[in-house]
């Protein structure tokens, strides 16, 4: 039986931000906006948030939004719309969306994307998108799964799980760690060096990331270089060689020894599957 079966038939909702004015759908739907081009804002509980180009915003039901833009010409991004018992499902609740804060801070989570994850992202959307509207066999399962890779990706691209709050200074620190990782990975590939461009020891930025994310800072580092090396080297027509010193590897030898202790496989051989 489909995972979405028992749902509701619009459990899950997309839409393409077109018009002047974009409201909010339904009363109890958490929403995902993704804001790809430039619009005047987006106003959330009567606050208008300006320079929201080419971010994510995840809003809870409590909140009123609007998202306001210049003409109703063309795109300005995609709006996802999800029932509660979405995020609740078994492929989605393991990943402990509402207690990572996402949608119930305090504060409106922002995320700005990546440089290269835009395109990634676009396709996840449009392939949702495109399966809501086909009578294909297993359709929900395989949007919940393309749900589940969007917000797993976005966890290592975005800093979902980094969300700055006021009343936890750990998870500032921690929000910061992760933002730093994501600038400055070609460079840094150790914890000292990212607990000293914070002011801190390692040990006590490890004991704020384990707090937080429950893995160890070096986690957060080697998970990132994993990320660039796959995406390098099976969307890149770049050599092993530049690979391994783009992303900051003494030698190409160290980097393949680095990417087959993590992943069982040579960075040759995931070229060849």
């Amino acid at each position: 039986m489909s995972l979405l079966s028992l749902m509701k038939p619009d459990a899950v909702n997309i839409t393409q931000i077109i018009n002047k004015k974009t409201l909010k759908h339904r009363r109890d739907d958490f929403a995902v906006c993704w804001i790809k081009n430039e619009v005047k804002g987006i106003e959330i509980n009567d606050v208008l948030y300006k320079n929201v180009s080419n971010s994510i915003f995840f809003i809870d039901p409590k909140y009123r939004w609007k998202i306001l833009k210049n003409s109703n010409t063309s795109s300005s991004g995609y709006i996802l719309y999800l029932a509660k018992e979405v995020l609740n499902s078994p492929v989605l609740s393991n990943l402990h969306i509402n207690k990572v804060r996402l949608f119930n801070s305090g504060e409106i989570p922002l995320f700005k994307l990546s440089p290269g994850i835009e395109k990634r992202t676009l396709a996840i959307l449009e392939m949702i998108d495109e399966l809501l509207g086909s009578q294909l066999n297993h359709k929900d399962d395989a949007i919940l799964s393309l749900l589940n890779t969007f917000f797993v990706y976005c966890d290592g691209q975005c800093n979902i799980k980094s969300i700055a709050s006021n009343n936890n200074s750990k998870s500032n620190i921690v929000y910061k760690f992760k933002q730093l990782v994501d600038q400055y990975i070609f460079e840094h590939h150790e914890v000292a060096d990212y607990a000293k461009l914070l002011n801190i020891s390692p040990k006590y930025l490890n004991e704020c990331v384990k707090e937080v994310l429950a893995v160890s800072s070096k986690n957060i580092i080697i998970e990132q270089l994993l990320m660039r090396s796959r995406h390098a080297l099976k969307f890149s027509d770049k050599t092993i060689k530049e690979i391994s010193f783009e992303l900051g590897f003494s030698s190409p030898d160290y980097f393949s020894y680095f990417f087959k202790t993590h992943t069982g496989i040579t960075p040759s051989a995931l070229r060849k599957k």
